[in-house]
């Protein structure tokens, strides 16, 4: 019997690379009719370049307002903060300028608005299942991280109460379109660039060491593995390099290809969603710490997958685990728990809460119980 499966594509309708975000944005804008713009963007962009000035510049007199407080991990009462701002400026059109959090905080302000959710608690009504109205209010996203959420049509949310990072899912929350601009991206911090393209890295890997993947998935990940592997280094040598950027950001964008093809990422997506809402590590660190020791783990599981993804990284016949591990370090980011200061004393906490994301039962070697969680945090002590 063939294997089966379904790929959906989303409502995204296009991706506009290489060009400069304030005018690419600026057409799409008119295309699409919008009057009410409502610019979310980084806060550190608003204050310190003027990035987020050429955009208000471009929109003119339909820029109706601009939200850059945003947190880390689009904690819910920031959410609500930038949905009531939107919704008194009646806003028609959401523009994102910045990272995952920005643009996950705006899909989540998209339901918001649609569902009349105005405070943190009453999120609970849209992130308990489908009996919720659509969004209306679409998003053009402009990314300066390679988290690549802005190609996804889920919302990450932290939950203050709990320090759960929830999803909130639907078709409509992904942007009608997003804006590559490699320009933007010079402003991002070096570590916050190469440790959310070891993010998008980790989409890629996981996406193609899954049991559950596909050839659609696969080719994509295995190609924005290689731009990802040849282009991060060269952001790091030398940081003016666009094309090298450019290459980062399309490498990103293909990073997401399995997911849309109804490929689950594994243990280290699930243990790092766990990482980020508790200790409040940033996501890109997440998978650097994580990935080649979920992959070491998984080994038994996958080799055969494993071996696809040391060659598309220019190393054929090594173990990932230790091709990751090699890479990861090459880019002096963080390799351990221990760096980022998370004892064995959390681990119990980590294993538990990790069994109650998406991805862990889902992980291509089965993790039954907290126990097998641990064996991992204990490969990345």
């Amino acid at each position: 019997m063939p294997s089966s499966g379904r790929v959906v594509f989303s409502r995204l309708d296009e991706v506009v690379f290489g060009r400069p975000a304030a005018e690419a944005v600026s057409e799409l804008v008119s295309r699409h009719g919008a009057q009410r713009v409502f610019l979310m963007a980084s806060g550190t962009l608003d204050r310190e370049t003027d990035e987020v000035e050429k955009l208000r510049r471009a929109l003119g007199n339909k820029c109706v307002g601009t939200f850059a407080r945003m947190p880390a991990h689009s904690p819910r009462s920031a959410v609500i903060a930038a949905a009531e701002q939107a919704r008194e400026t009646r806003t028609d059109l959401i523009v994102t300028l910045g990272g995952g959090s920005i643009t996950d905080g705006a899909k989540a302000v998209q339901l918001c608005l649609a569902n009349d959710i105005r405070t943190p608690e009453a999120m609970d009504q849209i992130r308990a299942g489908t009996d919720f109205k659509p969004p209306t209010v679409r998003q053009i996203s402009v990314p300066t991280t390679l988290s690549a959420g802005e190609f996804t049509y889920i919302s990450g949310v932290t939950d203050e109460r709990t320090k759960v990072k929830e999803l909130f899912r639907h078709p409509g929350l992904i942007p009608m379109a997003v804006v590559l601009d490699p320009e933007v991206t010079r402003h991002t911090p070096m570590w916050l660039f190469l440790s959310t393209g070891i993010r998008a890295l980790d989409h890629c890997v996981e996406g193609i060491c899954s049991l559950e993947g596909n050839a659609y998935g696969d080719a994509s990940a295995l190609h924005g593995l290689s731009l990802l592997a040849r282009g991060l280094p060269r952001v790091k040598a030398d940081p003016t390099d666009q094309q090298a950027r450019l290459d980062c950001q399309t490498g990103a964008w293909l990073s997401t290809g399995p997911l849309a093809a109804g490929t689950p990422m594994g243990a280290s997506h699930g243990i790092g969603y766990v990482l980020g809402a508790v200790f409040d590590i940033p996501h890109g660190h997440t998978s650097c710490i994580m990935l080649p020791s979920v992959m070491r783990w998984n080994r038994s599981a996958n080799a055969e997958k494993q071996a696809m993804v040391a060659a598309a990284m220019g190393h054929p016949g090594k173990e990932a685990a230790d091709v990751l591990d090699a890479f990861i370090r090459g880019l002096e980011m963080p390799r351990s728990l221990s760096e980022v200061k998370i004892g064995r004393e959390s681990f119990d906490r980590i294993a538990k809460q990790a069994m109650g994301t998406p991805w862990v039962p889902r992980n291509p070697r089965p993790i039954p119980t907290p126990a097998e969680v641990k064996e991992i945090l204990e490969l990345a002590a």
